[in-house]
């Protein structure tokens, strides 16, 4: 590595550490966003893998999210003690498993959904994928709704709460933890994991990128037919992307469920799937980066907004709702983008592009 790269890459390291306990001063609601927006880059790279490097279009990703979430609730909560007697005679209060073992199970049992939705899909494209999986989104957070009688699996709209916090060998990241004299607040702890997690799963997309897989992938995205007639497994690589892709939605939804405290079927509504794709395409569709850049603006511009909507709100007398007028800015600003980045705000190079070299008269 060049060293103008290395020391702007410790700059970044530095910075990056640094900043949740910068922002803690003055108060956990910012970095309480930085640790959603971190879960957000967790989920628009999963769904990078689908859309960006298979080209195949999910607008039901969030049912992926919800599974992994729901996973974490029930293993990590009283509440299958509470509902079924026979969990209550073996665990009183609960199975409160660790996260090590729930992690996973999550990513696994997402994953095993990702293949139940692709494998219908096979032979779609287009609008007719988009509305299949639509369907199913909606579908998954429909089942969360009405799943508390006759058996009460997911206490219905009314949520599971009382969720275990993420421990690691009795270090228990939902209280605050003091080291040489500074304290360094809970939101803070869950940001550090939060990064490590983006930062594995970086590596893990950028190796797959390079990979056979990858190739494969974006071989099925250009030209399925072609990729069909050098010998692609088309089949096999498009569950493997519903899969793999899904996998990183299990893993967010148990962090999220940890980190919240309490999962509800309102939190996987059709509109955080839309949010995810716009993160994956306003930023770069295929590109790590952009991907990246998508999520984190788009993540933390609903809650910076937060602070104009209501001085417009006071300008019309409270005729507009502040949180319409908060949707009315994000829409003009994805709009805004799209127009003057048609590919992207960091899309990727064209492939080919560094290869062509001017020719000298």
């Amino acid at each position: 590595m060049k060293p103008k790269k290395l020391l702007t890459f410790l700059m970044v390291a530095i910075a990056l550490l640094v900043l949740p306990l910068l922002l803690q001063q003055g108060g956990n609601a910012w970095v309480r966003i930085l640790d959603m927006a971190l879960l957000y880059v967790l989920l628009a790279l999963g769904l990078n893998i689908v859309v960006g490097y298979a080209g195949l279009l999910d607008l039901g990703y969030v049912a992926f999210f919800a599974v992994g979430a729901y996973l974490a609730a029930l293993l990590g909560s009283p509440h299958l003690a509470e509902a079924f007697p026979w969990i209550a005679a073996n665990f009183p209060n609960g199975l409160h498993l660790p996260i090590w073992a729930i992690i996973p199970v999550a990513a696994g049992l997402a994953g095993l959904f990702g293949i139940m939705l692709g494998a219908p899909t096979l032979k779609l494209r287009g609008d007719y994928l988009a509305i299949v999986t639509l369907g199913f989104g909606e579908i998954i957070r429909v089942f969360l709704n009405n799943l508390d009688r006759p058996i009460n699996l997911t206490n219905g709209p009314k949520g599971i709460n009382q969720i275990d916090s993420i421990k690691f060998f009795g270090f228990d990241l939902g209280k605050n933890h003091e080291f040489f004299g500074f304290e360094v607040a809970s939101v803070s702890m869950y940001y550090y994991l939060f990064l490590a997690l983006v930062i594995v799963s970086v590596v893990i997309c950028h190796r797959l990128e390079n990979s056979r897989i990858g190739r494969a992938w974006m071989a099925i995205r250009e030209d399925e037919i072609a990729a069909k007639a050098m010998g692609i497994n088309t089949r096999n690589m498009k569950l493997l992307a519903f899969g793999m892709g899904a996998t990183f939605g299990g893993v967010s939804g148990a962090m999220f469920a940890a980190f919240q405290g309490f999962v509800s079927p309102e939190s996987f509504s059709l509109m955080e799937s839309i949010m995810i794709v716009a993160m994956v395409v306003l930023g770069g569709i295929g590109h790590l980066p952009g991907v990246i850049l998508g999520a984190l603006l788009l993540a933390a511009l609903p809650e910076v907004l937060r602070h104009v909507a209501g001085p417009l709100q006071a300008m019309t007398d409270g005729r507009l709702d502040s949180a319409i007028l908060r949707q009315l800015l994000i829409a003009l600003a994805m709009i805004t983008v799209m127009l003057l980045r048609p590919r992207g705000l960091w899309p990727s190079p064209e492939h080919g592009k560094s290869l062509a070299k001017p020719v000298k008269a």
